[in-house]
């Protein structure tokens, strides 16, 4: 089970390498996910697949925030009084 396991993350950690860009937050997911799943009831794989999900959605859950933010601050800044 180790070496499934083992076989997975480096797989994640090989695709993450290909496309960073569309990895965010599922590398991290995976690895937990991974761990979580293994110690639950030797499930590492649906695990690392969970984990994934979950940390892609949060990375873009905070980049949406983020950009939210950075508009909210150029508006502010763009739309001051000028006297």
């Amino acid at each position: 089970m180790k070496m499934i396991v083992a076989g997975a993350a480096i797989g994640l950690a090989v695709l993450g390498m290909t496309a960073p860009a569309d990895a965010k937050g599922c590398i991290k997911g995976a690895i937990v996910g991974g761990v979580a799943g293994h110690y639950a009831g030797h499930h590492g794989v649906l695990g690392a697949a969970a984990g994934c999900v979950i940390g892609r959605h949060h990375a873009n859950k905070a980049a949406r925030e983020n950009q939210a933010r950075e508009n909210q601050q150029h508006q502010r800044s763009t739309s001051g009084s000028r006297y």
